[in-house]
């Protein structure tokens, strides 16, 4: 397990977004990225709703909520920004590096910004994204 401050914590997310490609960067619009520390049973609850439970004595390191791309139609205007949280403890007890943490963050990140763009989880396991 690791431990950091919610800066160094805050730092490793934005620099992943950072590092995503341009036209990947260019491509995304109206989403808000919150760090927290852990996921509420609202959290898990909503999870399972969308379409991807998770029990709660497994790991959630990440929620999207909102309307991916697919799914917007010519109506879709002056809306709330979808949400992708990212939840700080879970990335910390799951790594015992730093190195470890980074790589787990930028897959949660890549993860929920898949689901923006309209992606489920069994097309990103189809792709092997874990």
């Amino acid at each position: 397990m690791i431990r950091l401050s919610r800066r160094q914590f805050e730092q490793i997310v934005l620099q992943t977004l950072e590092q995503l490609p341009q036209p990947l960067q260019e491509a995304i619009h109206n989403v808000e990225i919150e760090i927290r520390p852990a996921p509420t049973r609202e959290d898990f609850e909503y999870a399972a709703e969308s379409g991807d439970p998770v029990p709660e004595d497994k790991t959630l390191f990440g929620l999207y909520r909102g309307i991916p791309l697919t799914e917007r139609g010519a109506s879709y205007d002056l809306v709330l920004p979808d949400l992708i949280t990212i939840f700080q403890r879970p990335h910390e007890e799951a790594c015992n590096t730093l190195e470890e943490l980074k790589a787990e963050v930028a897959i949660t990140v890549r993860h929920e910004i898949a689901h923006y763009f309209g992606i489920d989880d069994d097309r990103l396991e189809e792709l092997g994204a874990y």
